[in-house]
């Protein structure tokens, strides 16, 4: 892949990113956490706390990895990747009550999204270890993707304009 075309991919992808971040920060007026309203699975206060960081420092992560592709920042990719694979925060806080609500809690499906969302972050911390700029940016544009179909799923409630079936535009 060229010079040109990671450019232009990066570009594109940080189109999608910033225009899907912008609107669903603009359809959370009142800063409703996820999970609050949904009937998918119900969280403690503490519990939904950690997960609502560990989205923001998710959502911090990607944002910086952005400038990163583009500048073939390898090591800033991978960086970031690996924390995003190893949990910035809910590995690290989870008291043993807490692991055992979030199993309780959560339905497979989102734990399965889980799983992929770790893995493809893995896959892209190996990708710029490998110096690979055509699967940093398939990969980094599959955990993004990852991302919208669990707020699409999940998380409806924080992000209305992700509703399946429903479209803003008509």
């Amino acid at each position: 892949m060229s010079k040109i075309t990671s450019y232009l991919t990066v570009i594109v992808l940080a189109s999608y990113f910033f225009i899907g971040t912008a609107q669903a920060t603009d359809a959370n007026p009142h800063g409703k956490h996820m999970g609050e309203k949904s009937s998918e699975f119900h969280l403690s206060h503490d519990l939904k706390e950690l997960l609502n960081q560990e989205m923001n420092g998710i959502q911090a992560g990607m944002m910086k990895i952005i400038p990163a592709i583009a500048a073939g920042d390898w090591e800033t990719i991978a960086g970031i990747a690996k924390n995003i694979n190893d949990s910035f925060i809910l590995k690290q806080k989870l008291t043993q009550k807490q692991i055992e609500e979030l199993h309780h809690s959560l339905p497979e499906g989102f734990i399965e999204i889980d799983q992929n969302f770790h893995s493809t972050a893995e896959k892209l911390a190996h990708s710029a270890y490998q110096q690979d700029a055509e699967l940093v940016n398939f990969y980094f544009y599959k955990l993004h993707n990852q991302c919208t179909q669990c707020h699409s799923k999940y998380a409806t409630e924080r992000f209305p304009n992700l509703k399946p079936g429903e479209s803003s535009h008509h």
